[in-house]
């Protein structure tokens, strides 16, 4: 298969709707070519908006869609090298896997012999051989959304667009079309740009993570940096995995600051290079859940190496392979404890206990405002 370049460049790109609602503000971005990009966020946030944009089902209202390095702004999709995978699959019901998959070709005008020889090579590559005299209503919902990608993936695109194509499956078969994405995405070798609401997908599947808010990119970066490393209190949150604690500085020194949340002793935490943080300052700080150690209220704790904070035990939530535990350590904030299933029960904690909940102070990050 030739694959022309399927690099992305998006160049204050801007769409407003009737002149007044702004959905996609000034974004820039770079895919590489052949990444697999997520784009994540609530719904609102703008990130269909971008997906159709560079499909060419909308118009930008200011900015550049660069593909390969061409703009193609004004170009139709069929122009661009792009194919998109609706949500809802959109299979011709009257027509087999093989014809629906083939369709794409029949309408470039191939002839017979050499649509279904294209098509049949595809049918191989997403494992539907037994399937292909099927019609959609005779198969899964996984076998349904393998139909979709490869009836996209046929036009032999620069890059593919993903609309929430998971949404529709069950939790089991969303994990398993996981798997078949990421295989396909490295067997076709195109770029993929794939939007979703659902934090788990995107750090599960992408190269690179865009992660939204009204209209603008938040932070973007490969999975592990985007979820360990955020750098707001936004995107922290909604990624989830982390606790997100506000207070003011009361000292800096030695590399370290010291800050009090609301009613709490003061925590300390690493002072993060370039910041702009002065005494008095109010402060966002993050500390990752699984980091969160629960000990009994007489243990102690290493000073000058580990912080703690004393709550209450609200709720126990078994997760399987840790146990999830809410307390009521900051007033006013959620603060949550993942405990490896095997710690928690060598000595369980009850709703009621109260408990220190420790962490390493070089573990705590200090966010940006």
């Amino acid at each position: 298969m030739t694959v022309r370049r399927g690099d992305i460049e998006l160049a204050g790109l801007t769409k407003t709707f009737d002149g007044v609602h702004m959905a996609v503000q000034g974004v820039n971005l770079r895919i590489p070519n052949g990444a697999y990009c997520c784009f994540l966020g609530p719904s609102g946030c703008g990130k269909t908006t971008i997906l159709r944009m560079i499909a060419g089902h909308e118009d930008p209202s200011d900015g550049e869609i660069l593909i390969g390095g061409e703009n193609v702004v004004g170009l139709a999709p069929v122009q661009r090298g792009t194919a998109m995978m609706f949500q809802s699959y959109a299979l011709f019901p009257h027509l087999s896997v093989r014809d629906n998959i083939a369709f794409a070709l029949r309408v470039r005008g191939l002839d017979k012999a050499e649509r279904y020889r294209v098509t049949d090579a595809m049918i191989e590559k997403v494992r539907l051989s037994e399937l292909r005299d099927r019609l959609p209503a005779q198969l899964s919902g996984g076998q349904q959304q393998r139909v979709a990608l490869a009836r996209a993936a046929i036009t032999e695109p620069r890059v593919l667009l993903l609309d929430e194509p998971l949404s529709a499956l069950d939790e089991q078969l969303r994990v398993q079309m996981r798997v078949e994405l990421q295989r396909m995405q490295r067997e076709l070798g195109i770029t993929f740009v794939h939007v979703t609401h659902s934090q788990l997908e995107a750090i599960a599947l992408a190269d690179l993570v865009v992660v939204m808010e009204k209209g603008e990119i938040k932070q973007a970066g490969p999975a592990r940096e985007v979820y360990a490393s955020p750098k707001d209190r936004y995107v922290a949150e909604f990624l989830g995995g982390q606790n997100v604690l506000s207070g003011k500085v009361e000292t800096i020194a030695d590399g370290r600051l010291s800050f009090a949340p609301l009613d709490r002793a003061e925590i300390a935490v690493p002072m993060r290079a370039n910041a702009r943080v002065g005494v008095g300052d109010q402060i966002d700080v993050a500390v990752r859940r699984d980091d969160i150690e629960l000990l009994r209220p007489n243990a102690t704790i290493s000073t000058g190496e580990q912080t703690a904070v004393p709550g209450r035990v609200l709720a126990i939530e078994y997760q399987g392979s840790f146990v999830k535990v809410m307390l009521d350590a900051i007033a006013d904030e959620e603060f949550v404890a993942y405990v490896p299933e095997r710690s928690f029960f060598r000595d369980p904690f009850a709703i009621g206990d109260i408990v220190l909940a420790a962490w390493r102070i070089d573990h705590a990050r200090l966010l940006g405002r």
